[in-house]
């Protein structure tokens, strides 16, 4: 592999480009898809991609956690912040944790919904598209 050589994604992510947003993975660009079509349907409100969390501890900046997605469900609260991940790796595991104990307001999901239940709403979504 030569100096300037494009190097493989360590997990054999492939980045993929939709709505000229660059996304880490063919999976991320397709909830990224599913997430548009339920907005479109009123299913989520304010969808945010790759919205920025600074993980600040006792007066100290100790790095930031970039999420996937966020958004908005009627009827709730608090904001849904998702992640999609094909591994999660021991830097994820430790801003997991911090993000849960600093933004408590906030439901994290990694992975999304349970896909049984995502299912129906997407192709719930689809009908009234």
């Amino acid at each position: 592999m030569g100096w300037f050589a494009k190097r493989k994604h360590k997990f054999n992510a492939v980045k993929t480009q939709v709505d000229g947003i660059v996304f880490d993975s063919k999976v991320e660009a397709k909830r990224y898809g599913e997430l548009k079509l339920l907005e479109s349907a009123k299913e989520i409100r304010g969808l945010k991609v790759h919205p920025r969390y600074p993980l600040d501890v006792e007066g100290f900046h100790i790095c930031d956690y970039i999420a996937d997605f966020a958004y908005r469900e009627p009827g709730t609260p608090y904001e849904v912040v998702e992640d999609v991940k094909g591994f999660e790796t021991p830097d994820f595991k430790l801003k997991e944790k911090l993000f849960r104990a600093l933004y408590r307001d906030r439901e994290l999901r990694v992975n999304g919904e349970k896909r049984k239940d995502l299912k129906r709403r997407v192709q719930a979504a689809g009908q009234i598209a």
